[in-house]
């Protein structure tokens, strides 16, 4: 019998334990498997776009260590599946700080365990939802210095904050914080994904935190206003990772884009 931690529901689906699953992982319950299953026998592409996602990650993360960002902050982290953004950045600088941030405690507690003794790297739980309070405690935990440009990633977040909570909004704040320089990876599930894939996801996970909005991309290109966007934009994730890789029933968006360097920080 399969026992959750307190605090977590195991009858309602969850959005990290369902990648998990896509990814071969094997912390996620029953509920998530039979979300995965429904997703698979529409869109039997969508454990391959579950790499993609991992890969554009991972992608973005090498750009902005590459441009000399040097701390990274994971916002919606996910159950930790390698290569995790810590490892991606120490490839490049060592001394590089990463902060894993997700409001599920079962992913909370795998950071945790994953990372016990990793130097400048931290776990936290905080809800995307309530950017400032992340904000103040990266900040004065002495985890992350806003004087500084820092990366951050939204992968596979954006889709789960609901049009009532303000996604465009979170996205300013978060700008607001960020010093020039500093840039922000996402992905978004997209309204021109196949009708039957939309229909039976929303369904599956009504009222759970796995429910989705799938957005146009010229509405998710509008909650990065004041941002400069890199090319090729807000495009599918095959187009962000070439290689002439196959189109998806699940379309799934990725951008990245980057404060501006006569920008300012609040």
């Amino acid at each position: 019998m399969e026992r959750a931690p307190r605090g977590v529901d195991p009858n309602l689906p969850n959005s990290a334990r369902v990648y998990d699953y896509l990814l071969g992982g094997k912390d996620n319950y029953e509920v998530d498997r039979a979300v995965a299953h429904r997703m698979l026998s529409i869109a039997p592409d969508t454990r391959t776009l579950a790499w993609f996602s991992r890969k554009f990650l991972v992608q973005a993360v090498q750009l902005a260590a590459e441009a000399g960002v040097r701390q990274f902050i994971d916002l919606g982290a996910g159950i930790p599946t390698s290569p995790n953004v810590h490892e991606v950045a120490h490839k490049i600088d060592p001394s590089a700080r990463v902060a894993y941030v997700d409001f599920d405690p079962v992913v909370y507690a795998h950071c945790g365990a994953l990372l016990a003794g990793a130097e400048g790297v931290t776990a936290m739980l905080g809800d995307v939802r309530r950017p400032d309070d992340i904000l103040d405690r990266l900040r004065n935990e002495g985890m992350i210095d806003f004087g500084e440009p820092v990366a951050i990633t939204l992968v596979g977040v954006l889709h789960f904050v609901m049009d009532d909570e303000g996604p465009a909004g979170i996205v300013a704040r978060l700008g607001a914080a960020m010093a020039p320089g500093s840039y922000l990876a996402f992905t978004h599930g997209s309204a021109d994904s196949d009708p039957d894939f939309i229909t039976q996801s929303s369904s599956d996970t009504a009222n759970s935190s796995a429910q989705v909005v799938y957005r146009s991309p010229a509405v998710v290109e509008s909650f990065f206003e004041g941002f400069e966007m890199n090319d090729p934009g807000v495009v599918p994730l095959q187009q962000w990772l070439g290689d002439d890789l196959p189109d998806t029933r699940l379309v799934l968006l990725g951008g990245v884009v980057r404060k501006a360097s006569d920008a300012r920080a609040d």
